[in-house]
C-alpha cells in the first residue's frame, strides 16, 4: 500500500473521521531517515506487526561524500500497549538481544550438527532422542534468558520498611514468554515441582497482565501508594485484601511483611492488644512455615522446603493441623478488634484451601490456577489435568480481554503446538518464533516433525525455515544488523545459501571496509564464488571513479586476469603515445601496482624494464661510476634486442643515453654492441619516411645527438679492443 506524503502536515492520507469519534490513535515511528521522504510503503507482517517502509526521493544527493541513508524498514507493533510495570523494549535494546542471542544460536546449531553426524554414521536414534541434547538446549535457553534480563531484585540496595513490593528490574513480555516455554519444554529438572515453578513465574510476571484487568500485583501496587498516609492500617478494607491476594499466590514474604504493619506491634498502645498481636504473630508464623513441595527455596523466600513427596504430606498434613488448631481457638472471643479477627480468619481459611475464600482474593484467573497449586491439589501433573483446572479457573474468573502470555499459557497446556506457534508470531515477533523453535522440538516428537517437515505449499522449506527466513529478512532490512543475518540463512538449507549470495551480492561496494567484512563472510560459509564477484564489482566501481590503484588491488585480489590484461594494454598505449618523463612519473605508481606478470600483457613486461632502465640510468648519472654506468648499459641492451620492445620506444631510449654514452669514462659498449644500436639507429631514419612515424614529442636533432654519441662510442671501443 504505497503513499506520498502530502504538502499539508505531512500525514500520508488525510483522516476525515465521524463527528465525535475522537482522534486516531497516533503511533510514533523512529525510521532513522532523513528529509525529504519520498515515498512510504505500508504492509502487514506476522500477527500484529505493520512494516512500515520510508524512502527517500531516487536523484537526492548526499553531501560531502558520506553514506546517507535512502531507506528504511521498520515494524510496527498494533497489538494493546503494555503494563506500567512493563519494561518497553526500544531499538537499540533489541539490536543488544538480537547480536547477543547469535553466538548461543551458532553454538547450538554446531552441536545439532555434530550429533546428526554422529547418528548418520553409527545409526543411533535421531538428535532429540539423545541424552546429552535436551542439556544443550537448557544451556541455550538459560543463555538466552540472561540476555533478556533477570528478574531478581539488585542488591545491597536500602529499602523503606513500609515498602510491599521490592524494588526490581521491571519485566518484559519477552521474557515471560521465553522462561514459559523453558519451563514446559526444556528443563527436565522442573517436572517433579512444575506447580511450584508456575508459581515462581507468577511472582515474576503478575505485573504484565494488570494491562487490562486487575491483578495482585496492581492491588498491591495501588496499595502501597496508599499506605503512606495511613495511621491505622488495619482499619482499611484494603489492607486485608491486600493479605489475603497476596497468600492466595503465595507471596509469603509479602505477607508476613504486611502483617508486621499491624498495629498491635507498636510500642505506645493505650489498649491491652497482647492477645490481638498473638493472633497476628501465630499467623504469621504459619505463612513463614508453610510447606512447599520444591528443591530449594530463594534467598529471602519463606516457606519450608520438602524435597520428596512423602516429606512434604507429613509436612503438610501437621501444617494443616495447626491452621485448623489455630482457626479452633478461644482466643478469637478475646480479640477485640473485628477487622483483624475477620481479617486473620479469612488467611486462615486460604490456607486451609476453602475456594470460595480463594476465589474472592483473587483478581485473574491465572492467580486462581496458582492458588490451586499451593493449596488445593499440590500433586497435580500433566498436562491434561492442568489445561482441565485452568478452564475451570477461566470459567470462576472470565476475562473481558486477552493477553498474549495467557493465550501462550492455555496454547502450552493443551499440547497445541500450532497455537503455541501462532501466539508467539502474533505477539512477540520473528526473534522468539525463531530462537523458541528449539525449545519447542527438544522433547516433543511430534513438534519435531511439524516443524522440520517439507512442506510443497511452502516452496519445498520448513516451518522452521520460513521463520527463520522472515527474521533473516527483518535483520537485512536494517543497516546494523544485516552482519547477522547470514547465521540464520546459512542454517536454512534449502533457500538459505542462495538468499546469502544474493545479501552479500547486495552489499554497497563504496565503502573498502564494509566490502572487507562482506568478503570475510564469504571466507566463513565458503563462497568463494561470490567473493570473486565482489571484488570484481568492487575493481570496476574504483577504476570508473577514478581510483585506479584501489581497482587494480580488487582486480588482483579476484585473479581478473581479463581486466588486468586490459588495463596493463591501455596503460601501455598510454605511455607509448607520450614517452616523456612527466609521462612516465606519472602512471609509475600503477605499473608497480600492476606487477609483470600479466599473462598475455606482453607490453607490461617491457614497461617494467624501462622503469629498471629509468632508475639505473639515473643511479648512473648521479654516481658517475663505471660499474653503475655498465649495468644500465646492459639494461638498454636488453631492450633494445627485446623483441617485444616496440619501435616508437626506441629513439627515447637511445637519446636518454646520450649523456652517459657522452661520458669521459671508459667504452661501455663493445663494437658487436654499438653495431646494434647504430643498426636500430639506422632502421629509425627509414621509418621517418613512413607517414605513421611518431617522433615522440623529441627534438628534431634527437637522431643526430644519438648518432653522433654511438659514433664516438664505437670510436674508442675500436681503438680500446686489442
Amino acid at each position: 500500500m504505497p503513499g506520498m506524503p502530502t504538502d499539508g502536515v505531512g500525514a500520508i492520507v488525510p483522516f476525515t473521521g465521524e463527528p465525535g469519534q475522537g482522534a486516531p490513535p497516533v503511533r510514533p515511528i523512529r525510521h532513522g531517515v532523513p528529509p525529504p521522504i519520498f515515498r512510504i510503503y505500508v504492509s502487514w507482517s506476522s500477527g500484529n506487526l505493520l512494516q512500515v517502509a520510508c524512502l527517500r526521493p531516487p536523484n537526492s544527493e548526499g553531501g560531502g561524500g558520506t553514506e546517507e541513508v535512502v531507506g528504511s524498514v521498520v515494524e510496527v507493533n498494533l497489538g494493546d500497549g503494555g503494563s506500567e510495570a512493563e519494561e518497553k523494549i526500544d531499538e537499540a535494546e533489541m539490536r543488544r538481544i538480537e547480536y547477543g542471542s547469535v553466538p548461543a544460536f551458532a553454538l547450538l546449531q554446531s552441536r545439532k550438527n555434530t550429533l546428526a553426524d554422529a547418528a548418520t554414521m553409527s545409526h543411533l536414534p535421531s538428535v532429540p532422542d539423545h541424552a546429552e541434547w535436551w542439556q544443550y538446549v537448557l544451556e541455550y535457553s538459560k543463555t538466552i534468558g540472561n540476555l533478556l534480563g533477570n528478574p531478581d531484585p539488585p542488591v545491597f540496595m536500602i529499602e523503606d520498611p513500609k515498602t510491599i513490593l521490592k524494588v526490581r528490574e521491571k519485566p518484559t513480555s519477552l521474557r515471560a514468554a521465553w522462561e514459559l516455554l523453558e519451563i514446559f519444554y526444556v528443563d527436565k529438572h522442573l517436572q517433579g515441582w512444575l506447580p511450584e515453578r508456575l508459581v515462581d513465574w507468577l511472582a515474576d510476571f503478575d505485573s504484565l497482565l494488570s494491562t487490562m484487568a486487575s491483578t495482585v500485583y496492581s492491588k498491591l501496587s495501588n496499595f502501597q501508594k496508599k499506605l503512606i498516609n495511613l495511621q491505622i492500617v488495619e482499619d482499611d478494607p484494603d489492607y486485608w485484601n491486600g493479605l489475603s491476594a497476596a497468600l492466595s499466590v503465595g507471596w509469603l514474604d509479602i505477607v508476613v511483611n504486611m502483617l508486621r504493619f499491624h498495629g498491635s506491634y507498636q510500642l505506645d498502645q493505650m489498649d491491652n492488644r497482647e492477645t490481638e498481636n498473638g493472633l497476628v504473630e501465630a499467623v504469621a508464623v504459619l505463612v513463614s512455615t508453610m510447606p512447599r513441595l520444591r528443591p530449594n527455596l530463594p534467598s529471602g523466600k519463606l516457606g519450608q522446603c520438602c524435597k520428596t513427596r512423602p516429606d512434604f504430606i507429613k509436612a503438610w498434613e501437621k501444617w494443616r493441623g495447626q491452621v485448623t488448631k489455630l482457626e479452633c481457638s478461644a482466643f478469637w472471643i478475646q480479640c477485640g478488634h473485628q477487622k483483624t479477627r475477620d481479617g486473620l480468619k479469612n488467611l486462615l481459611h486460604i490456607m486451609m484451601g476453602n475456594i470460595n475464600e480463594l476465589t474472592d482474593a483473587t483478581y485473574h484467573w491465572l492467580e486462581l490456577f496458582a492458588s490451586h497449586f499451593l493449596y488445593i491439589k499440590p500433586f497435580t501433573v500433566g498436562f491434561e489435568g492442568m489445561h482441565h483446572l485452568a478452564q475451570k479457573c477461566i470459567q470462576l474468573k472470565p476475562s473481558s480481554s486477552t493477553n498474549g502470555l495467557t493465550g501462550l499459557i492455555l496454547g502450552v497446556l493443551s499440547e497445541n503446538t500450532e497455537v503455541v506457534l501462532a501466539e508467539c508470531t502474533k505477539n512477540f515477533g520473528p526473534w522468539l518464533v525463531t530462537h523458541a523453535m528449539e525449545l519447542l522440538t527438544a522433547d516433543n516428537d511430534y513438534a519435531d516433525v511439524m516443524l522440520h517437515e517439507e512442506r510443497p505449499n511452502l516452496g519445498g522449506i520448513s516451518i522452521e525455515e520460513l521463520h527463520r527466513l522472515v527474521y533473516a529478512q527483518v535483520l537485512c532490512s536494517h543497516s546494523l544488523t544485516w552482519q547477522i543475518a547470514p547465521t540464520y540463512l546459512s542454517s536454512c538449507l534449502n533457500q538459505g545459501l542462495g538468499l546469502l549470495e544474493i545479501l552479500l551480492l547486495k552489499q554497497p561496494i563504496q565503502d573498502n571496509c564494509l566490502v572487507l567484512k562482506t568478503l570475510e563472510i564469504c571466507r566463513l560459509y565458503e563462497l568463494e564464488n561470490v567473493s570473486t564477484i565482489i571484488m570484481k564489482i568492487a575493481g570496476i566501481y574504483h577504476w570508473k571513479h577514478g581510483r585506479k590503484g584501489t581497482g587494480v588491488y580488487w582486480f588482483q585480489q579476484a585473479h581478473d586476469k581479463i581486466c588486468l590484461d586490459r588495463i596493463a594494454q591501455q596503460l601501455f598505449e598510454h605511455i607509448g603515445k607520450s614517452v616523456t618523463d612527466d609521462s612516465f612519473k606519472q602512471w609509475e605508481g600503477l605499473l608497480e601496482l600492476l606487477g609483470s606478470d600479466i599473462g598475455s600483457a606482453g607490453g607490461l613486461e617491457f614497461l617494467h624494464r624501462y622503469r629498471d632502465f629509468k632508475r639505473s640510468l639515473q643511479q648512473a648519472l648521479d654516481r658517475r661510476c663505471g660499474e653503475a654506468a655498465r649495468q644500465t648499459v646492459d639494461f638498454l641492451i636488453q631492450l633494445m634486442k627485446n623483441p617485444s620492445t616496440p619501435q616508437r620506444f626506441w629513439l627515447p631510449l637511445l637519446h636518454d643515453s646520450v649523456e652517459l654514452l657522452n661520458s669521459k669514462l671508459c667504452p661501455l659498449m663493445n663494437v658487436a654492441e654499438t653495431t646494434l644500436l647504430l643498426n636500430k639507429l639506422q632502421e629509425l631514419s627509414m621509418a621517418k619516411l613512413r607517414p605513421d612515424f611518431s617522433s615522440n614529442h623529441l627534438p628534431s636533432h634527437a637522431i643526430s645527438s644519438v648518432r653522433l654519441a654511438l659514433a664516438s662510442n664505437l670510436a674508442r671501443a675500436i681503438l680500446g679492443d686489442p
